[in-house]
């Protein structure tokens, strides 16, 4: 395989982009905003860039792998001959069905398509393409170039052929594979979701503050990251939306989205890509105090 494409130029298209072109493979990055394309590129040059001052890449390896990535606008002209497309745009199921009867309408009949979601049913995007033998999850990690896990969901109907090449191309990105079948939230969601809104409820409850809920849990439980900051890393409307899923797929009261959580979002609080969440990050991606709307009420 020497080209694959990449939908979406946020945060997880841009690091799988990323992470796809320093392992020597051609990168179509796809976008329907050209401004979000600029600032994609610009993202993956920055953290090239602190790879190589801490002496992990160099500088020739930097730009060979700039080098491989090019942009698009319209899907139809960045995916002739490729194998695969990684669609990695917001968590959002109608629009992953639009974007997945665009792909299966333009993508080479034996083109596999993955998605990047982490909560959405691969089987219910798969049902709205030709091919849902080839469609599969692609659950990767933020950050990706970091993070070594990637989930790999198999739809009712994927194949195995898919599934072993997916598997593959996985670990020649130095990637660890887990094969996990389709489910509200698969495995880490499933987990890890619960967990981040109870401590968003013990917050809500009043229990404890930001950063004490935080520090028990780092301290603690050993967790490298509090799970309040956790979720403004990921993004509380990302984490509002798969809770959503998992409530509405499991009926179950206990994956109930809190009412903070909720009210937070509304207000646009959703962490550090709006610059506050639980914490304050207006002086950068440093959580540096907690947000001050947390005292006015407690």
């Amino acid at each position: 395989m020497n080209t694959i494409v990449v939908i979406g130029a946020g945060t997880m298209g841009n690091g799988i982009a990323h992470t796809f072109a320093q392992s020597g493979f051609q990168v179509n990055l796809v976008d329907v905003s050209t401004q979000a394309l600029e600032k994609g590129v610009s993202t993956i040059r920055t953290n090239l860039e602190r790879m190589q001052s801490k002496g992990t890449l160099t500088e020739l390896e930097k730009d060979q792998t700039l080098g491989r990535i090019s942009s698009f606008t319209e899907l139809g002209k960045a995916i002739d001959n490729t194998q695969l497309i990684v669609e990695a745009a917001t968590e959002n199921l109608e629009l992953k069905l639009k974007i997945f009867k665009q792909m299966d309408a333009l993508a080479p009949s034996e083109t596999i398509l993955a998605t990047n979601t982490s909560s959405i049913s691969i089987t219910q995007i798969a049902s709205v393409t030709s091919r849902p033998d080839k469609v599969i999850g692609m659950h990767f990690m933020n950050p990706v170039p970091v993070m070594k896990l990637v989930e790999i969901i198999k739809g009712y109907s994927s194949s195995k052929e898919t599934f072993d090449k997916v598997y593959q191309w996985s670990k020649d990105l130095g990637k660890i594979p887990v094969e996990v079948n389709d489910y509200p939230g698969f495995v880490a969601n499933r987990i890890l979701m619960p967990m981040i809104n109870e401590a968003i409820e013990t917050l809500y409850n009043r229990v404890a503050g930001v950063q004490e809920i935080d520090t028990v849990m780092k301290l603690g439980m050993a967790h490298p990251m509090g799970p309040l900051q956790l979720a403004d890393f990921i993004g509380l409307d990302v984490c509002l939306a798969i809770l959503n899923v998992m409530h509405d797929g499991f009926k179950n009261p206990k994956y109930a989205p809190s009412p903070l959580l909720v009210n937070m979002v509304r207000a646009g609080k959703l962490g550090i890509k709006s610059g506050e969440g639980f914490y304050d990050y207006s002086q950068g991606r440093k959580a540096e105090n907690v947000s001050k709307s947390f005292y006015s009420g407690f």
